[in-house]
């Protein structure tokens, strides 16, 4: 931290440090402060002038963006002039934007719409015979479309493919009034970041085909989470809707800014994985591969592990800090053996020196905190004397059935996998968006976890089979 000023902004007083931007003092004083160039990790470009401020002993009104804070700087971000300066640049902006929000994917978060609506004029002043047409509905790659003739100029795009990426992918294009973003020949919009442009992008001319025309933003709610994915645990926020006679339904991850994981961005593998909550799902309680019920399986359950002596607990290294403690402390009553064995889960090819972490599991560091064994040698000798298996979550038998061969198998899974196939007694549970916990990430940050989702028939947590399996114990002989 530099030294620190006093400065006065719309009347109040407060601290900045000295020679920072003044845009960012106000962004982080939650002053509205309109803009579409500016943002905090690619920083400053000053070519869409949105963002003028009045300051005392200046002739004329300054960008925020550009303006160093020095010591007694009095700032005015309202009043009649800066207004009317900010409505006339707003004005020139809109002469050849289209006329389609109705049919804009970005409409309910389109800054250039909030920026409108607050300007209160709603009958154009300027009327030119043609407008100044692009080329609508371009794939530029790896899930981005662009439409031209929505797009502001703010180069946000082109900075984070030069300055984050630096794959050099996108740039801006002719002069003037035809300027527009494009790909270079020959080099489609390809890393592993892309979709971070749609995020980027203050209009509708950057969207996901993902997402694209799946939902109007103000029918979905959201709640905070972190991405699954790897052991990096980016913030994101999950988006989702349930709809009449539906259930509810995850329709897309978004990053969330936190500077101390993973900034404001993150990949799109993870943005994907979404599809994963909704995609292969086992939902039905299994007996020797037979559909059965919630009740009869717990009743299989607490046969097993009140008759069988011993006993290998082997868990997902995904699983939440409360799930892990709660299953340590079960397999502990039943004086079993537990281990986080999990070798496929790490992807050196996925590794790389920005956000992706060559460990694609959410919790890994918690099995050290806890002192659960993931070693080999531990897994194999523990394995070995094992009479019973409860696998929970962890998809390490998907490729090494014969492993379990003789022996009974129970799993607790939240997806279908061949270990099921495999199992004496299958119990579905909650996926990793459906229920609430901690994580560790890799560089040994804690971030709870608050679910909202309200699936119907929802499965079962970890947590909640163990209370069960508790009342069962406490009222049996075990």
């Amino acid at each position: 931290m530099g030294e620190m000023v006093n400065i006065t902004v719309n009347g109040a007083k407060m601290e900045a440090e000295k020679g920072s931007l003044l845009i960012d003092k106000l962004l982080d004083e939650n002053i509205h402060i309109p803009h579409f160039c500016y943002h905090q990790v690619l920083g400053k470009d000053g070519n869409c002038r949105m963002c003028m401020v009045a300051i005392e002993g200046q002739k004329r009104p300054q960008i925020a963006c550009d303006t160093p804070i020095k010591e007694g700087m009095e700032v005015r971000t309202q009043g009649e002039n800066i207004e009317k300066v900010r409505r006339d640049i707003l004005e020139l902006q809109l002469i050849n934007h289209p006329i389609d929000c109705p049919t804009c994917d970005q409409a309910g978060e389109c800054k250039l719409q909030d920026y409108y609506m607050e300007s209160g004029f709603y009958e154009s002043r300027v009327n030119v015979e043609e407008k100044t047409n692009h080329a609508k509905r371009i794939d530029l790659g790896s899930n981005v479309m662009l439409d031209r003739e929505r797009c502001v100029l703010c180069t946000r795009c082109t900075r984070f493919c030069s300055d984050i990426t630096k794959t050099h992918e996108l740039g801006v294009i002719s002069r003037s009034n035809h300027s527009y973003i494009g790909t270079f020949p020959g080099r489609p919009l390809d890393n592993p970041y892309a979709m971070n442009v749609v995020d980027l992008c203050p209009v509708g001319a950057l969207t996901s085909k993902d997402f694209r025309f799946k939902q109007r933003v103000w029918f979905m709610e959201t709640f905070d989470a972190i991405c699954g994915g790897c052991a990096k645990g980016c913030n994101i926020s999950v988006d989702h809707r349930k709809e009449k006679y539906k259930n509810d339904e995850i329709f897309r991850f978004r990053p969330r800014a936190n500077k101390a994981v993973n900034g404001w961005f993150m990949c799109d593998e993870g943005r994907l994985s979404y599809h994963n909550e909704n995609e292969n799902r086992f939902e039905i309680p299994r007996l020797e591969n037979e559909i059965s019920d919630f009740k009869n399986v717990m009743t299989h359950i607490f046969k097993y592990i009140s008759t069988v002596k011993e006993i290998f607990f082997v868990l997902s290294p995904s699983l939440s800090t409360e799930e892990m403690k709660n299953l340590q402390n079960l397999a502990s009553k039943l004086n079993a053996n537990i281990s986080g064995y999990s070798p496929d889960t790490i992807d050196e090819n996925f590794e790389d020196d920005y956000l992706r972490e060559n460990d694609k599991s959410a919790n890994r560091k918690t099995f050290k905190e806890l002192g659960i064994a993931e070693d080999e040698t531990t897994f194999k000798s523990n394995l070995e004397k094992a009479k019973l298996v409860v696998v929970v979550d962890n998809s390490y038998f998907e490729k090494n059935l014969e492993l379990l061969n003789d022996k009974k198998v129970i799993s607790l899974f939240s997806h279908l996998n061949q270990t099921i196939e495999k199992s004496n007694v299958a119990m579905p549970i909650a996926s990793f968006y459906e229920k609430s916990g901690t994580y560790t990430n890799v560089d040994g940050i804690k971030q709870k976890v608050v679910s909202k989702m309200k699936k119907d028939d929802q499965a079962e947590t970890i947590t909640s089979i163990i209370e069960h399996l508790k009342d069962m114990i406490a009222k049996g002989t075990l």
